[in-house]
């Protein structure tokens, strides 16, 4: 294989492991085999018109036009001219398209399906790279800076998978680059004539003294570089301070070393919100048992953003600290107000990663293990040091607040810190907003009203449509929009809600996390990802943060809002009993019928887990424990895999003869040799194909201190192996077999047990087979390398003129 052959398979190569990052974005992931296709046809014109060979330039406008025709084909077949030819029709189709991906990649969450849009927008972007690459590196021959586009297509596939892309993609796309500069490196060292490196071993495939093969040194040692460069990068950045995260961290919670105090900026959640929403399949995040008998309030809260700084709402940095035993008592709660205790135990999915801890609000008391910190202003727990919620078990107990109307109604102010803080609105607020928050709630007596109003109006009386095809929008504009469309999500309710109560003067902030989720028939509740919610919460002292909802079809309606609302406490089991019965075990709401569903939960103690050992239907499939069995057999059979092919060799060697012509009794003959020799190789006495059968003979016999039996059947053997080499007319041998037989009972007799056990399980003379294979490969890459020569050859030639047709 030329260098410039071995350099455009590297190329190709680079391209298709730099764009692994890309595979989970995308489900099926089966485009990167039409990119593998069309790249392969643009690099193998690149490879042709080098080879005729034509300019650079022109050779870079032949790989292009071949793409996009190629491209043409694939994806606008039925509009383009011939099926290949890109005309009208097709480049109009091909907007479309493009138009279409663009829509689809802010449309859906990763993974996104496979739609034709995205489709064209991957394989059309990793041909694009795969192109530039090898104009780079071989047309050009400036492999180096090829690394620029493939760090570009690992850059965007990291960006759109949100910083996640993994490690295993990091290092994929790495050696694919060092991959292409040990090819460009070799190529150029090649153009210096031969570099003479150490002797190897005869009769060794591969060898400079059996094949004169090529120098491997500078190979060894580009390849050690890289190594060690590839170390450096990922283990250097986890000892600088500030940079704890390495190369494929995320962003920690900010904090001090020790862990005391610090501060957390966090980033707005809202951003997947959306994206959540729109999932084509409602995957669970959350699995949680409580004692609280009506589950239609207890919302899920992950954080506040209480910053509206009119492009965005947002939360504020603001210092955080270790999780107390018990949490400070909600802020503007009073003891008066009627609450109860609640406590549920909540398992998160292992494909559900958040840094902020779902939880009723408030929460009393939380018990969880990891680095979770207290923010105390929005009272949420947050994940320090890359802590998410992944795979999370947590027990937590929270407060149900029962305020009435007439006490949200008879509210004091709020102090002057909280209406300082909670009702700025930015100077470029659209006048619109504050005057249809006026028109709303015109004639109401008291801020309780008013925001009943506000959320009537958007929940029931003002028209509104739920639609999560919405585009959320920023800004204050944004909230201008849609009080005029009247079309949007649990954001723009949520957002236009705090907004316009915040312009009346009544402190709010916006929550997100999840709705309270599904109840199960096992008595669990299930939250998906479809239950992502955003809503408004209000300020009123002596209650405090009290939850509205504003969004139409979605949640509940608060029963304090609610017309109806009786005046007095809840009664019955709304208002669970304050006895021992009323705190759940480790395992809430259990009881005797325990369903497997609960018992992989670990819900139902350690009587049921002892019990749901029993047969209850609920087993492993067959055709999973049939895997699972053929796994096992395949690890245990692993190791003994050059016992197996120790003993297949050796039933092979001295099988029965079938052939008794002369070529039959010579080549059995010296199979029963090799035979010996390696009996005496698996035996420690490694083979030395320089001597003759004679001196190999007395070189065994003395080196494996055999008997004298032994060593009669090892110079028996080797003498009719003599015959065979160098008689005119040898013998026929007989009993060979025997003593090949007598020379293994020799070596097993003066062996100690160490290395009777090695010469069975792990024969050194299983190196054979490697060598085998080594030898074919070298075999298989000199023909196909011819004939790779020869096909570029004949098309080159049909391009090349002779010196006669030019003059």
């Amino acid at each position: 294989m030329s260098g410039r052959t071995r350099l455009t398979l590297a190329a190709w190569a680079a391209t298709l492991m730099g764009s692994g990052a890309l595979l989970p974005l995308v489900r099926p992931a089966t485009w990167i085999f039409t990119a593998a296709f069309v790249l392969a046809l643009v690099s193998g014109v690149g490879a042709v018109a080098r080879r005729v060979p034509l300019a650079r330039p022109l050779t870079v406008l032949a790989q292009l036009a071949v793409a996009l025709l190629v491209l043409t084909s694939v994806f606008a077949g039925e509009q383009a001219v011939l099926r290949f030819l890109p005309g009208p029709q097709a480049v109009t189709h091909a907007v479309e398209l493009f138009r279409a991906g663009v829509t689809d990649v802010g449309h859906y969450a990763a993974p996104a399906p496979d739609t034709e849009g995205i489709r064209l927008l991957l394989v059309g972007g990793v041909v694009a790279i795969g192109l530039l690459v090898d104009a780079l590196a071989v047309t050009f021959r400036k492999a180096a800076p090829a690394g620029l586009p493939l760090l570009a297509l690992y850059s965007v596939a990291a960006g759109l998978s949100g910083g996640g892309a993994g490690w295993l993609w990091f290092l994929l796309a790495a050696s694919g680059y060092l991959l292409l500069l040990l090819a460009e490196s070799r190529d150029r060292l090649a153009a210096w004539g031969r570099v003479f490196g150490g002797a190897h071993r005869s009769g060794r495939p591969g060898s400079a003294v059996a094949s004169g093969g090529t120098a491997s040194s500078p190979a060894r040692t580009g390849r050690r570089i890289g190594v060690v460069a590839m170390g450096v990068a990922l283990v250097v950045p986890l000892a600088l301070p500030g940079f704890s995260g390495g190369l494929f961290g995320e962003k920690g919670g900010a904090g001090d070393p020790g862990g005391k105090g610090g501060t957390i900026s966090a980033v707005n959640p809202l951003v997947s919100l959306q994206n959540n929403l729109r999932q084509p399949e409602d995957r669970e995040v959350l699995r949680y048992r409580t004692n609280a008998t009506d589950i239609s309030g207890r919302y899920l809260r992950l954080v506040a953003l209480d910053q509206f700084d009119g492009t965005s709402w947002k939360s504020s940095v603001r210092p955080i600290e270790d999780v107390p035993e018990r949490l400070p008592s909600p802020e503007g709660l009073d003891p008066s107000v009627e609450t109860a205790e609640v406590t549920g135990n909540f398992v998160a999915a292992d494909a559900y990663e958040q840094k902020w801890l779902p939880m009723p609000y408030p929460a009393t008391r939380v018990g969880i293990d990891g680095r979770w910190r207290y923010e105390p202003a929005g009272r949420m727990l947050v994940g320090d040091d890359k802590q998410t919620t992944r795979g999370a078990r947590y027990q937590v107990t929270s407060l149900d607040v029962r305020p009435t109307s007439e006490r949200l109604a008879t509210a004091p102010p709020a102090p002057e810190r909280i209406r300082r803080e909670y009702t700025r609105v930015p100077p470029t607020l659209p006048q619109d907003v504050k005057t249809t928050a006026l028109d709303v709630t015109k004639g109401a007596a008291n801020d309780y009203e008013r925001a009943v109003r506000l959320q009537d109006w958007f929940a029931r009386d003002g028209g509104f449509r739920y639609d999560v095809q919405v585009e959320s929008g920023t800004g204050v504009q944004a909230i201008s929009r849609f009080l005029k469309d009247k079309e949007g999500f649990c954001v723009h309710f949520s957002f236009s809600m705090a907004a316009m109560a915040r312009s009346l003067g009544i402190p709010a902030r916006v929550a997100v996390g999840f709705t309270p989720g599904t109840p199960q028939t096992d008595g669990s509740v299930s939250v998906g990802i479809r239950d992502a919610h955003a809503w408004p919460e209000l300020y009123f002292e002596g209650v405090g943060w009290t939850r509205f909802e504003p969004t139409p079809s979605r949640g509940s309606t608060p029963s304090y809002t609610r017309p109806d609302t009786p005046s007095g406490s809840a009664t019955g089991p709304a208002q669970p009993q304050q006895s021992a019965s009323a705190q759940p075990s480790a395992a809430p709401s259990a009881s005797e019928s325990c369903t497997p569903q609960m018992r992989r939960q670990g819900d139902c103690g350690p009587d049921a887990a002892v019990a749901g050992a029993s047969s209850d239907g609920s087993g492993p499939e067959p055709s999973t424990v049939l895997l699972v069995g053929l796994a096992v057999l395949v690890v245990l059979a692993l190791p003994l895999g050059p016992l197996f092919w120790r003993t297949r060799v050796r039933a092979r060697r001295l099988a029965p003869a079938g052939d008794r012509s002369p070529a039959g009794t010579a080549a059995r003959t010296l199979a029963v040799w090799r035979e010996i020799i390696d009996t005496a190789w698996d035996h420690g006495v490694e083979p030395d194909e320089s001597r003759t059968p004679r001196n190999t003979a007395d070189r065994i016999v003395r080196l494996g201190a055999l008997d004298e039996e032994s060593a009669r059947a090892v110079h028996r053997v080797a003498g009719a192996v003599e015959e065979v080499l160098y008689a005119p007319r040898p013998g026929a041998a007989t009993g060979l077999v025997e003593e090949a037989a007598r020379v293994r009972a020799g070596f097993h007799a003066t062996a100690d047990r160490r290395t009777r056990l090695r010469a069975l399980l792990a024969p050194r003379s299983a190196r054979r087979l490697r060598w085998s294979a080594e030898a074919r490969r070298v075999s298989l890459a000199r023909t196909w390398s011819l004939r790779w020569r020869t096909a570029t050859d004949r098309v080159a030639g049909v391009f090349r003129r002779s010196p006669r047709e030019t003059g």
